[in-house]
């Protein structure tokens, strides 16, 4: 393919990946988001594969053939609840392949540069490596926490913020160190420390962050993978490739600031240090803390409030995804609509365990856009709802982030239910959320706890409905 038709393919790749960010901001538009990021891709792969490539044909076709299998697979397996690890775990595949790319990079006999033009390759690679070692270990305990497989409250080190920038001037003074032993024949040994060093950071930054800040870990990590693979870029000196992970990094980094703010949070104090504590932490964090009693409601009595109301919020959360609940929400919600009942979603930013789960999970439901709302533009409509429904959620309905200063999610804004006449919360038990915070609002006089199944307790309301 001559270079020119490669480059009319990249430049036409690129406006592919823009609109299908600019596609992927409303749910309405965000299928054919998707659609064009797919295309822009395929012909980024073609261009590549027939215009830039010329050996080693059949090791790519086969890893293309079992990248390809293993993608099809996953997307077909994983479920909507596992969504979340998955983007962290594929993040951490991009961060592998920056680290491996730059020590290819630092290891081609084939690559000469000399001067100036040897330090600033030997700098893009000390970068790349450095960034995708951060972004694999990151998305690596990312993942262990969104299984699971790790306990969601943070390790608070002793002296951890000093630990962070003792371990960032390291990695400033090794990049000289490596610098000058590079442009001497050498610099494995320095590379390796570094990468060593950037692993433990990745670790320690990931594993310092509460689950209540989890959603914007994911999406910081989306950013960091997409700088890693624009160093990636730098090294392979691919355009195209530095332009999308460009446009992935400062996308990424955008969307954890904007989410950031909608928490209170400050971007840098989450990477710094993350917020949450231990369920015994602070005068909201305890399970074991005594507030009263709770007045459970049967699905009988919740489909009788359901029918007499005019207003009902329903505010879905993880629990909503894990009991697959949201086909029956949808049935739900269309029996009220068509018996007059005005029914409106709720989403926090920060529901579920990345960004926009709670969207994706009720389109997939196929519920009308127009009745799902953002924290800020129905928060102040509380008062005036009959019944709201809380499906799930924990963290972003309780009342202590406003009211108690010692919290762990204290200043974070949260879905103000408390304020209407009746809260219904479907819970399994009465156990803390995902970030180990006990909830004042179910012992609230004017709040009725169903328990059970999610699924299971929205079936029987649906029945009596």
């Amino acid at each position: 393919m001559p270079q020119g038709l490669v480059t009319v393919a990249y430049i036409g790749a690129t406006i592919l990946f823009i609109l299908a960010l600019g596609g992927l901001s409303h749910p309405e538009t965000a299928r054919r988001g998707n659609l064009y990021g797919m295309t822009g891709m395929g012909i980024a792969l073609l261009a590549t594969l027939f215009g830039v490539v010329t050996d080693n044909y059949v090791m790519l076709l086969a890893a293309l053939a079992i990248g390809a299998t293993i993608g099809l697979v996953l997307a077909k397996r994983v479920q909507m609840t596992q969504m979340p690890e998955l983007v962290a775990i594929l993040h951490s595949l991009v961060g592998m392949a920056a680290v491996f790319v730059g020590f290819a990079s630092f290891s081609d006999p084939n690559v000469h540069f000399i001067g100036v033009e040897k330090t600033i390759h030997d700098i893009e690679i000390y970068l790349g490596v450095l960034i995708g070692a951060v972004t694999f270990a990151g998305s690596v305990i990312a993942f262990g926490k969104l299984s699971g497989k790790i306990g969601g409250n943070p390790m608070l080190l002793p002296g951890r913020h000093w630990l962070n920038l003792g371990l960032l001037l390291m990695t400033i003074w090794i990049c000289g160190v490596f610098v000058e032993q590079s442009a001497a024949g050498d610099g494995l040994f320095p590379l390796l420390i570094m990468t060593l060093i950037a692993l433990a950071y990745g670790v320690h930054m990931v594993m310092a962050i509460g689950g209540a800040d989890m959603p914007v870990v994911v999406s910081m990590l989306n950013s960091y993978s997409g700088w890693a693979a624009s160093a990636t870029g730098f090294m392979l000196g691919n355009d195209l490739l530095i332009v999308t992970g460009a446009l992935v990094g400062s996308s990424g980094a955008i969307l954890s600031f904007i989410m950031c703010r909608a928490m209170n949070r400050k971007f840098i104090a989450v990477i710094a240090g993350g917020f949450g504590t231990t369920s015994g932490s602070g005068s909201g964090g305890g399970a074991e803390v005594d507030q009263g009693d709770v007045m459970p409601i049967d699905a009988a009595e919740t489909a009788e409030l359901l029918k007499n109301a005019k207003e009902v919020m329903i505010i879905p959360g993880y629990g909503m995804a894990v009991a697959h609940a949201q086909h029956i929400v949808h049935e739900i919600t269309r029996k009220l609509r068509d018996s007059g009942v005005n029914v409106r979603f709720g989403i926090h930013p920060v529901a579920g365990r990345m960004p926009g789960h709670m969207n994706v999970l009720l389109a997939e439901a196929k519920l009308p856009y127009d009745i799902v709302f953002e924290m800020d533009e129905i928060n102040d409509d509380f008062p005036k709802v009959d019944v709201t429904v809380v499906i799930g959620a924990n963290d972003v309905v309780n009342p202590s982030a406003l009211t108690d200063p010692d919290s762990p999610i204290a200043g974070m804004p949260v879905l103000e239910c408390w304020k209407s006449g009746t809260t219904i919360v479907l819970k399994r038990s009465m156990a803390t959320g995902y970030a180990g915070v006990q909830n004042p609002l179910f012992f609230l006089e004017n709040t009725r706890m169903l328990f059970g199944d999610a699924r299971e307790s929205l079936d029987r309301v649906l029945a009596d409905l």
